[in-house]
């Protein structure tokens, strides 16, 4: 029989990490409030961008292309940089990775994308988006996390 699971509020606040269990308990209030704000700022951005390059059902959507495969880049790294400061502020994730990017990227919306070149009769449309955002992303991240990794170790061997 496997053990059961310690239940989580949010994936990026680590339970087991005192200095966030501490905050969370502490100020449940304040981690929403900082992923609210930075939810805010990230939808501002992508909503900003969006708006700036709008694309017709059967067309390739590039901005929502654009600001999932960015945010992926941005999430690898900040990840690696949070690991070379052994987590960081109690309050960076949440704010940067939870609500900044998880605001800015538009997984949502690339689906509804996807959903509409295939109503407006452009399945290859359809097709291309969904198979390069979700291989863009998955690169993306990954790429963000080993470059900076690999960067900071460097630095730090300096």
């Amino acid at each position: 029989m496997s053990e059961p699971l310690e239940p989580r509020t949010d994936p990026d606040i680590d339970l087991r990490v005192p200095a966030e269990r501490g905050e969370l308990i502490a100020r449940p209030a304040t981690i929403l409030a900082t992923i609210a704000a930075g939810g805010m700022l990230g939808a501002l951005a992508r909503a900003g961008l969006q708006d700036a390059a709008p694309h017709p059902p059967t067309g390739f959507p590039w901005a929502t292309f654009g600001i999932n495969v960015s945010g992926c880049l941005l999430i690898g790294v900040l990840m690696a940089v949070l690991g070379h400061l052994g987590g960081g502020h109690p309050l960076v994730r949440p704010f940067l990775g939870v609500g900044v990017l998880g605001g800015f990227t538009t997984f949502s919306t690339y689906a509804v994308d996807v959903q509409q070149a295939m109503v407006a009769g452009a399945p290859g449309a359809a097709l291309a988006n969904l198979a390069a955002t979700l291989l863009g992303a998955l690169a993306a991240v990954g790429l963000g996390d080993a470059v900076t990794a690999g960067l900071l170790r460097r630095r730090a061997a300096r």
